[in-house]
């Protein structure tokens, strides 16, 4: 956690590395959600579920990072 005390949460892909799109803090688990949808539903579809898959990260307050989710709308597949 951050020194103000607040949460940052991230987006990572599914074997922890960054997101190559959505790699960026956000301040809320809300807000990392709705990027996660929002890319999965429109850029991400050109890709196979693997590779949209996404972790949702929080920041711990010993400054590691832990997978709290994983964004349903990435791990479905494509829309027929």
């Amino acid at each position: 956690m951050p020194e103000s005390g607040r949460c940052m949460y991230r987006l990572v892909a599914l074997d922890g590395s960054p997101h190559p799109v959505l790699d960026t803090p956000y301040d809320s688990r809300e807000a990392a959600e709705a990027a996660a949808q929002s890319w999965c539903t429109g850029q991400g579809m050109a890709f196979g579920v693997g590779q949209r898959g996404i972790a949702l990260e929080v920041r711990t307050r010993s400054g590691a990072w832990r997978t709290v989710g994983y964004p349903l709308s990435c791990l479905r597949g494509a829309r027929p």
